[in-house]
């Protein structure tokens, strides 16, 4: 089985202003286990500005799975999940919990090889929360070596009563 996982490191500015000083922190992290299937993900992604209390979305770039093993059948699973996004050091009122995260993948937005790649989240109207992991996407058929893109979307919900701040959490893609 090979993981390669991603972390990204999306930004999100509560109140409008980043306060002074204020530096994106981008982790990316890589673990392979097996020769021949990857991922790969942009190591940041700004999510954009919103208020207590609203809501906003944004995208976090392409995706990529790459396969290049010569197994048969070749399928695979690519999962999400996220940490809370916190702001200084995190606490009461500093903190958004994972599950105000939303997360769909959108479909393929382009890809290689054949078998049947399938979205986890086709549309906004199918997002899933990011307090448990998710499946993102996944190839349930067909052999020899593919490629699958898309470019998933996430939706915060900004709890009521959170302090202004640029907030950071990480969302992990990996597949096996």
């Amino acid at each position: 089985m090979h993981l390669l996982a991603a972390l990204l490191s999306p930004l999100l500015l509560v109140g409008g202003v980043a306060p002074p000083g204020a530096v994106p922190v981008a982790r990316v992290r890589a673990l392979a286990l097996v020769v021949g299937l990857d991922i790969t993900v942009p190591p940041t992604a700004s999510l954009g500005g919103g208020l207590a209390g609203s809501t906003l979305s944004g995208s976090l770039g392409t995706v990529t799975v790459a396969d290049t093993r010569s197994v048969n059948p070749n399928t695979w699973t690519a999962t999400v999940s996220a940490t809370a996004f916190v702001t200084g050091g995190g606490g009461a009122g500093r903190t958004i919990a994972n599950s105000q995260l939303s997360y769909w993948s959108g479909p393929v937005t382009k890809q290689t090889g054949g078998g049947t790649k399938v979205p986890g989240q086709l549309t906004a109207a199918q997002a899933v929360t990011l307090g448990v992991t998710r499946v993102a996407f996944s190839k349930t058929t067909g052999n020899g070596q593919n490629r699958v893109s898309w470019v998933p979307t996430v939706r915060v919900a900004i709890p009521v009563g959170v302090v202004a701040g640029l907030y950071s959490g990480t969302i992990t893609h990996s597949v096996a």
